[in-house]
Formats: C-alpha cells, sequence, structure tokens
C-alpha cells in the first residue's frame, strides 16, 4: 500500500481550481463581449495603435502566457524585461542628456554649459551636416551648411574648443555620428589627452550605428563591408584603452522617424546589433569582450503603452539571444542599455506649445520603460534648433518626472498589467517573425543591399501618412483641433558667420601645424588600411597631429571606395 503525497494532492487541487477559475473568466469575457458588440461606438477612432495594429477593447488574465514569472524575471535579474538594475531608479535617476549644438565649437561649448548649469547631468552633442558626412567646414560641399544643424567639427581643434573647460573625466558624452564616427571618437580621446585625462575614465558613447545609415537617415561615406570593418576595429581598440566607453549606440530612433511601425524599428535594429555581433565575432574578438558596450537607442513615439512594452520586448529578446545564441557568459552582455528620445517626427507646426505636452507623456513612456538615458524635444524643433528658453523647458519636464511623479519610486510599474503584459508578448512574436524574414532575404546586409528593409519602412511611412491625410489617424492642431495658420514662437536663427569663422580657422590650423607630421600621420593611416590592420591606432595618431576630418576621410575612401545606393523604387 503507497501512501499518497499530499503536496501532490494539493498541487493537483490548485491546478484543478485555476482552471475552473480559467473557464469561468472564459465564458464571463465571451458573455462581456457579446454584450458590447450591441452597444455604440465612437466613430471619430479605429482603436488602432499608431502602429495600426488592433487593440482588443480589454485584456485579462487569459492574455498572459503560462510562464510568465520566468518571462518576467525581477529587475535586475534575467531576462531583464523589468529592468536591467536591481534598485531601478532607487539607485540612480536617469541620465538627463538634451541633444545640442550648433554654429562653432565655441557656441556649442556655451550652450552646452548652460545646460549644465542648470541640472543637465550628461551632454550630446549634434553634429551639422557637413560634419556628419566627413567634410570639413571649408570643403566647397559644405558651404551653407556650416553651424546649421548642429556644431561644426573638423579637427581636434574644433573638439578641444567644443569640450574647453568641461572636465571630460566627470561628464559622460554622447556623439551622434555614424559614418565618420571613428574619427569624431579619435578627435574626442585626443581632446581628453590634451586635458590630462586617463582614457580609462573616459565615459559615453557614440552613436557608429552605420546599418541604420543605409536603412534610413543616409549619411553614409564607405561601402558596407568596410564600414563594418572600421566599427569592428573600433570595438576592439577601446575594450583595451576606454573600458567604460560605448563603442556604439545601436539606433531605432532614426528608423522609426523614417516611417517604420513600433515592431519593425524593434525587429530591424535589434536584428543591426545582432548583425554587429557576428561580425565582432568573426574577427575573432570574445563576445564577453565586447557586448558589455554595447548600447540601444530608441524613439518614443506617442502610443504610450506600445512604447512602453517594445522597450521590456527589446530587453528580453536580446538578453535571450545574446546568452542562447552567441553564448555569452557574461550578465553585463545580456543587459540591453539604452538611451530614448521623444519622438522628433511627432511634433507639429502647428500650435507648437502643444509640443511640450506630447514631450511628457513620450518622456513619461521612457521612464515606465526604463530608459537609462533621455532626451526630451524641444516644442519648437521642428521649427528651428531650440532656443535657451525652450531647452529648458524640456530639461524642466524631465526634471519634473523625476523628483514630482512618484514614478521612479518603483521598478517597471506596468509590470503585470494584463494589457502590457499581451502586448510585450505580441511585439516579441513580431520581432522573432521579422528575424526569420530578415534571414529568408540573406541576412540584415543582403536585406539593405537589396533595398528589402528600405522598402518595408517606406510602405509603412505611407500607410501612415495616407491615414493622416484620409482623418483615420488624428494628429491635434493639424487634421484635428486645428485653429488655421501657425502659431508664432521666436526661432533660433544661425546665419552665416559661423562658416566665415570656421573657414578663418581652417586656414590658420593648416598654416600652423606640423605639414610634415600630417602627411606622415596620412600616410600610415593608408598603408595600416591597406595591409588590413586595426586603423584606430593610425586614425588617432592623425588625429594628434591635427589633420582634418576630409584628409582622414579622403585617405581612407581611396582605399575602400564610397557607398552609393542603387535604386530600389
Amino acid at each position: 500500500m503507497t501512501l499518497a503525497d499530499p503536496n501532490s494532492e494539493r498541487l493537483a487541487e490548485r491546478l484543478e481550481e485555476q482552471e475552473r477559475e480559467l473557464a469561468r473568466l472564459r465564458e464571463e469575457v465571451r458573455a462581456w463581449r457579446e454584450m458590447v458588440s450591441h452597444l455604440a461606438m465612437r466613430e471619430d477612432s479605429d482603436f488602432t495603435s499608431v502602429s495600426s495594429r488592433e487593440v482588443d477593447p480589454v485584456y485579462t488574465a487569459l492574455d498572459l502566457r503560462p510562464d510568465l514569472v520566468a518571462a518576467l524575471g525581477l529587475p535586475g535579474q534575467y531576462p531583464y524585461t523589468r529592468g536591467i538594475h536591481p534598485t531601478g531608479y532607487r539607485g540612480k535617476l536617469w541620465t538627463m542628456r538634451q541633444f545640442a549644438g550648433f554654429g562653432t565649437a565655441a557656441d556649442s561649448n556655451a550652450r552646452f554649459k548652460f545646460l549644465l548649469e542648470h541640472g543637465q547631468t550628461g551632454l550630446s552633442v549634434a553634429f551639422d551636416f557637413p560634419t556628419l558626412m566627413g567634410y570639413d567646414s571649408d570643403h566647397p560641399r559644405a558651404e551653407g551648411e556650416v553651424g546649421k544643424c548642429g556644431v561644426a567639427v573638423s579637427s581636434l581643434a574644433d573638439m578641444e574648443t567644443l569640450f574647453d573647460g568641461i572636465p571630460l573625466d566627470r561628464v559622460s558624452t554622447s556623439m551622434t555620428i555614424n559614418g565618420p564616427a571613428a574619427m569624431l571618437f579619435c578627435f574626442y580621446v585626443a581632446a581628453a589627452e590634451k586635458q590630462g585625462i586617463p582614457l580609462d575614465l573616459l565615459r559615453g558613447t557614440i552613436q557608429n550605428d552605420i546599418l541604420k545609415e543605409y536603412v534610413a537617415q543616409h549619411a553614409w561615406i564607405y561601402p558596407v563591408e568596410p564600414a563594418l570593418k572600421i566599427i569592428v576595429d573600433l570595438f576592439e581598440w577601446a575594450a583595451e584603452h576606454t573600458p567604460k566607453w560605448n563603442t556604439i549606440s545601436i539606433s531605432g530612433y532614426h528608423i522609426r522617424e523614417a516611417g517604420a511601425t513600433a515592431v519593425q524599428e524593434l525587429a530591424f535594429t535589434l536584428a543591426n546589433g545582432l548583425c554587429y555581433i557576428e561580425h565582432g565575432v568573426a574577427r575573432g574578438l570574445s563576445v564577453d569582450r565586447f557586448a558589455p558596450r554595447l548600447s540601444f537607442f530608441w524613439d518614443v513615439h506617442n502610443d504610450f503603452f506600445e512604447e512602453v512594452a517594445k522597450m521590456r520586448a527589446a530587453r528580453r529578446i536580446w538578453a535571450r539571444h545574446l546568452r542562447e545564441r552567441f553564448g555569452a557568459e557574461d550578465p553585463r552582455s545580456w543587459k540591453m542599455r539604452f538611451h530614448c528620445q521623444t519622438a522628433g517626427v511627432t511634433l507639429t507646426a502647428q500650435q507648437p506649445l502643444i509640443n511640450i505636452t506630447r514631450v511628457a507623456y513620450q518622456a513619461m513612456a521612457a521612464a515606465m520603460g526604463g530608459a537609462q538615458s533621455l532626451h526630451t524635444n524641444a516644442f519648437d524643433e521642428t521649427l528651428a534648433l531650440p532656443t535657451e528658453d525652450s531647452a529648458r523647458i524640456a530639461l524642466r519636464t524631465q526634471q519634473i518626472l523625476a523628483y514630482e511623479t512618484g514614478i521612479p519610486n518603483v521598478s517597471d510599474p506596468l509590470g503585470g498589467s494584463y494589457y502590457v503584459e499581451a502586448l510585450t508578448d505580441q511585439l516579441e512574436r513580431e520581432v522573432e517573425a521579422l528575424f526569420a524574414e530578415i534571414e529568408v532575404q540573406g541576412g540584415v546586409v543582403a536585406a539593405i543591399e537589396q533595398g528589402w528593409l528600405q522598402r518595408q519602412i517606406s510602405e509603412s511611412a505611407s500607410r501612415f501618412q495616407t491615414e493622416v491625410e484620409s482623418g483615420q489617424r488624428q494628429v491635434v492642431g493639424v487634421n484635428s483641433f486645428s485653429e488655421g495658420g501657425e502659431s508664432s514662437v521666436n526661432i533660433l536663427k544661425v546665419g552665416d558667420e559661423a562658416e566665415r569663422v570656421q573657414r578663418e580657422r581652417m586656414a590658420r590650423l593648416r598654416t600652423h601645424r606640423d605639414g610634415a607630421l600630417v602627411r606622415e600621420q596620412l600616410d600610415a593611416l593608408k598603408s595600416a588600411a591597406v595591409a588590413d590592420q586595426n586603423i584606430i591606432p593610425a586614425m588617432l595618431d592623425c588625429a594628434r597631429a591635427y589633420c582634418t576630418l576630409f584628409e582622414i576621410r579622403h585617405v581612407l575612401e581611396e582605399i575602400y571606395g564610397y557607398y552609393r545606393e542603387p535604386v530600389f523604387f
């Protein structure tokens, strides 16, 4: 005779009771849906998300996955759905990192100091278009664009001025640049050396995400494979010399701004990140040597719950792929750290002051989603670069969120919400489906070269615009609640003075630097590229010798060539 295990009996009873409760809930939901189907509904909405995803009228325990506890974990524990830090914002608030830069390096240096004095806790550099494309301020193709959409940086001399009086060992810096990212990074490292700062103390991020440039933003220089080679060179060099520096910020922001849906932003960005991992491993680097310094950059759009779920799903997907697919053993490799920026594409020129409200809600979604740093757009950024007043309001928005709302008190405050958990799972499934489609194309690089990724985004952007123009998708102040005309606000105007000053600075630089040393270092860089060596040491020597941005670009272009996008449409 065998005695029954009382624990097994109790477990069986609990499971039976749970199944009975779920059966009752299924019947209740069925009856509720039948009742609701006969009720009148508003006609001014189709009740879809910003990404045109259908949203159910109610979510219940029936929408939760059976393994929810394991899929969530706790804050600071794998799979990091609820955040990468055990203490959340109780341990450290997100970094308030306002994007800034205009005119000359001296102009932007003054703005940086203004923001730091008003409570900003990290710097984020916006470069002008010539710099983004690797052109010096006195290059013919830079004419009329110097300092207009960001700061002009053409050499170490400009970088020294940009951070004059700002201690680079105590302030973390983010630099949004991609095609010539390694060159600007070398200027920054050389500027830190001039300040006498040990390189292992440098903290910050270089965006350096060339794949999304081919997909969305189009600020490239070299063809895909040579560009990826330079990025892996930087992974390798920085792992040894600047261990606190994030060597890439894999950016969904520009993919979303180009018209992608939330799931496309998530899938295409994560696929790019995994492509960078593959190239690093192919070089022979241990994944745990460089993966901990990879970071991400997400757009925060208008659909509050979709954005929170997107960030939660992103952490879980990244952790699983790094651990299970790439065999990463260091938990730091599993943890997705990310910066967020409120969605510039949602800002309207009509009634621009209401952009303050849009930005506040988007910033709240970033905090609820667990961002490590955040930029809040100024209300006038759809018209021009921010004024000091609008930049101050954008920063104060973050400070109110941090110190008055109570949101930082709890990690993952929406965790356990039927809707948010169901949406997190749905996004995860849809991302994995898009991963499979990318693999059918031959992987990320092939999907870019064939234009497949670009077409997916274009189709989503076209669909959204059609919805707005038809009135199906309401945009307050544009196609609903409009007042006619545009509100008048004071905007920052950047004249042509910056270009004149920069040309004079460039002329003095070329006159006073050591011309023989410049030629020697540029020749050494060319030799390193021809020999397929890691080019970062030679590029850093060029920076130290005051070689200019375009001089470095041009030498490498002779070896690697220039990317010309095929016609896809």
